[in-house]
């Protein structure tokens, strides 16, 4: 049987959940830079590359090998 410090409790739980998502909602979304050349290869990754794929280090060839490589060391 619930008794009045049960429902303070809940209604507690309830305004924190609130107070959380609320802050969780305001937090500004990370922002990821992307490189103007490739850590690997030192070429010039292209502005397309940049904007479709934020926060990438490689070219699009060096990506790849890297990938591929990576994909050998899992099996």
């Amino acid at each position: 049987m619930a008794d009045i410090a049960d429902f303070a409790n809940d209604l507690v739980q309830e305004r924190l959940d609130q107070a959380l998502a609320a802050r969780a909602a305001n937090k500004p979304a990370p922002v990821a830079y992307s490189f103007l050349f490739c850590e690997e290869c030192d070429t010039p990754i292209p502005l397309a590359r940049r904007l479709a794929s934020p926060g990438c280090t490689q070219c699009v060839t060096c990506q790849s090998l890297d990938e591929a490589r990576k994909a050998r060391y899992v099996r």
